[in-house]
């Protein structure tokens, strides 16, 4: 028996108790307050994105419990193979929520509460589901980022309390923005973070999605709930949400971005000097070759080496788990595992004695270099067509400039400039 069907029937016997009229209010009598806690980001970095809960107080036992559907733990059995293969292992359990509140208050997080307007029956059905999911047979489920997380779950309860009409409202309204661009508005604050986090995102979370998927993020629930209205069992229209109650603000933490920040320019500056870097290097060398070689050589062993690993990362995620926003991920073009072989080229090219081997070493650095620049522009080409669209352009803009600047392309071009050069010396 799955979740949405227990609560379905829940609600379908408290619509039946509510038929006996006068006994009703002897049979359930309004004696909890449901509300759902939403909390900002956190410091670590699987805080970054908030967290959500169901708190039931109960008037009559003087307790307040806090549901909460993200719970994982460093300590479970095989969790960090189990992670880097994507079968995310979570549960649901229950706690005070005073002392949970204490938690999140010590470290310095956002917290707010909206009470929802419901019946007691609805109420009643919600505890009683809540309370059944905690189970040890029914606590564990396997995390989803997107689709079946600790917001996703509280989204899904508020839809069967209101009896589908806040998925009818939301399920085919547009988002705002795409997966990605969620993603983004909160992880800007940090660079690195930021752009390796997109670069391992495939073009799947790159689709328009609805309101309804937006809600993966506890905040969006937080905004779509305050200004919700139902329709209850008397037919009358009623707000979802009767208050909010900001519980706690954050201090000096990192805003989340109303609007996706434009990254791309910033990454493409950084491309353009560290390209520039590497033809400086090129120009020492070609003047002082024992004090350039080393420079160019162990510069490319170094980019080599993490964007090697990265490449590496992407592909272990791509193929062989089941993290599927990394699937279908263009980047996979030009940053791979193959550029692991700059490593020890670069090592050659700089260290080797013998002059042959230097040489062979540096031809196969440039020839790298170019598939990487070529594999890069493929990456542009085939957003021409609508499959293969991906938001991927902070990844373009950083690798690419260097990719030109240590690829065959320079030495090409001077050649042309020294032979179009000496032919219009020849005309004269």
């Amino acid at each position: 028996m799955n979740d949405r069907f227990l609560l379905s029937l829940l609600l379908l016997l408290a619509l039946g108790v509510q038929c006996l009229g006068a006994q009703t209010d002897a049979a359930v009598p309004d004696r909890f307050t449901l509300k759902i806690a939403v909390m900002g980001p956190g410091d670590e970095l699987y805080f970054w994105w908030g967290h959500i809960a169901l708190v039931i107080e109960d008037h009559s036992a003087g307790t307040a419990r806090f549901y909460d559907y993200g719970i994982f733990s460093f300590e479970n059995e095989h969790f960090y193979r189990n992670f880097a293969f994507g079968r995310l292992l979570y549960s649901c359990g229950v706690s005070s929520a005073e002392r949970s509140f204490q938690t999140y208050i010590a470290t310095n997080r956002d917290i707010t509460l909206y009470t929802l307007d419901l019946s007691p029956e609805t109420e009643e059905a919600i505890r009683r589901f809540a309370e059944n999911n905690v189970l040890p047979e029914n606590r564990d489920y396997y995390y989803h980022h997107f689709k079946d997380n600790c917001a996703t779950r509280i989204r899904d309860i508020i839809d069967l309390a209101t009896q589908g009409q806040f998925k009818a409202r939301f399920g085919d309204a547009p988002g705002r923005y795409t997966l990605r661009q969620h993603v983004r508005r909160h992880t800007w604050f940090s660079p690195f973070m930021d752009w390796a986090l997109n670069f391992l995102m495939g073009q799947d979370i790159d689709v328009p999605i609805t309101i309804w998927e937006e809600m993966f993020l506890p905040a969006e629930i937080g905004l779509r709930i305050s200004d919700f209205t139902y329709t209850d069992d008397t037919g009358v229209e009623r707000p979802l949400v009767s208050s909010v109650e900001v519980l706690n603000r954050a201090e000096n933490r990192p805003a989340v971005l109303d609007i996706p920040r434009r990254q791309w320019p910033y990454e493409l500056a950084v491309g353009i000097v560290l390209a520039a870097m590497l033809a400086c290097f090129a120009r020492i060398y070609a003047k002082r070759p024992l004090l350039g070689r080393p420079l160019l050589a162990f510069t490319q062993s170094a980019l080599g080496l993490f964007f090697g690993l990265m490449g590496s990362l992407l592909f272990f995620m791509s193929f062989f788990t089941n993290h599927d926003y990394t699937w279908h991920n263009s980047n996979i073009l030009f940053i791979n595992p193959v550029l692991l072989a700059i490593v020890p080229l670069g090592i050659i090219a700089a260290t080797d004695k013998r002059p042959g081997k230097r040489w062979l070493a540096e031809q196969f650095l440039r020839a790298l270099w170019t598939y990487v620049l070529f594999g890069g522009l493929l990456s542009m080409l085939i957003k021409l067509t609508p499959n293969f669209y991906q938001q991927n352009q902070v990844t373009q803009a950083l690798v690419l400039p260097a990719a030109l600047a240590l690829s065959y392309i320079p030495g090409w071009a001077q050649r042309l400039r020294q032979a179009q050069s000496l032919r219009a010396e020849q005309r004269k």
